[in-house]
Parts: C-alpha cells; sequence; structure tokens
C-alpha cells in the first residue's frame, strides 16, 4: 500500500519534478509526465533542459541555495504555460520543481488581449467613419450655405436697384 506522501505525488495536478544538480532528472510525477508528453522511464535520466530547454533558473537555485518563485514560461511544442516553484533541497542533493499549468487561464488571457485590439481596431475605424461623414455633411451645408447667400445678395441687390 502507497503512503500519502506517495499518493500525494502521484494525485497533485501540478507537475513535480526533482533533478540533480547537473540538471539530470531523477523523479517525475504523472502530472509532469502529462504536461511534456512523456513517460516517466523516458524522463528520468535525461539532462533536463532536453525537455525544458532553458534550465538557468534550476542551475541558480542550486548554486545561490535559494528558492525562485513565480517564474512563468511557455512551452509551445507541448502548448503549455506554467509558473513554476523551484528550490533547492541540500540535504538530498537535488533541486525540484514544481510547474502550476496555467495553459488555460493564459490562453483566456491571451483571447481577451486580442479582443480588446480588435474593439480598438474598430473603434478607430468607426471613428475614422463618423468624422468623413461629419466632413462630408459639413462640405455640403457649407456649399447649400455658400450658394444660398449668392442668392440672397443677388436678390437683395435686386431690390435695391429697384427702390434705388
Amino acid at each position: 500500500m502507497k503512503s500519502l506522501w506517495e499518493l500525494l505525488w502521484d494525485y497533485d495536478p501540478n507537475g513535480l519534478v526533482v533533478m540533480t544538480p547537473q540538471m539530470v532528472i531523477q523523479v517525475v510525477n504523472p502530472a509532469f509526465c502529462r504536461m511534456f508528453r512523456a513517460s516517466a522511464e523516458e524522463l528520468i535520466g535525461r539532462n533536463a533542459a532536453e525537455v525544458l530547454e532553458d534550465v538557468s533558473h534550476f542551475q541558480q537555485v542550486w548554486e545561490s541555495g535559494q528558492a525562485m518563485v513565480g517564474i512563468e514560461r511557455e512551452y509551445p511544442q507541448y502548448d503549455l504555460y506554467v509558473r513554476k516553484v523551484i528550490f533547492p533541497v541540500r540535504e538530498e542533493g537535488v533541486v525540484a520543481g514544481i510547474m502550476v499549468d496555467l495553459t488555460h487561464e493564459w490562453k483566456q488571457r491571451s483571447e481577451m488581449q486580442n479582443l480588446r485590439r480588435e474593439t480598438i481596431l474598430k473603434v478607430h475605424a468607426v471613428v475614422d467613419k463618423q468624422m468623413s461623414v461629419a466632413q462630408k455633411i459639413a462640405g455640403l451645408l457649407g456649399e447649400t450655405t455658400a450658394e444660398t447667400k449668392v442668392s440672397l445678395l443677388k436678390l437683395l441687390e435686386l431690390v435695391e436697384k429697384e427702390q434705388g
């Protein structure tokens, strides 16, 4: 029977990875395997850079002994966006990482940004069209006003000649 810690490891929805200071993957949980589309057997023993590409944060954590929290990273090849928590476990000689899957939230945020961008473009187009229409109306009113003025001046001149 599995211990509580083993069950937590297996059922944690966050990707969990443990690696050596040389960045060799030692342990992964099922969520990490799902995120990076590989089995534990395929991942364990590999250099973490082969999977995660940039492991500089893991190296910094090991060298400094200080945890890093809230590092966000996109992995487009896995259609994945995560927030990482990385911390050293000096007693065991390893670096551990927790990866919280933010893909759904990130896609929603991205869609909202696109919607805002499209809305702004549409508002600009409507304003430009309204300005164009207003200028045409003003032009027509100006022409009509000028024609009316000319006609009224001629009429006034005619009336003044008859009186004069």
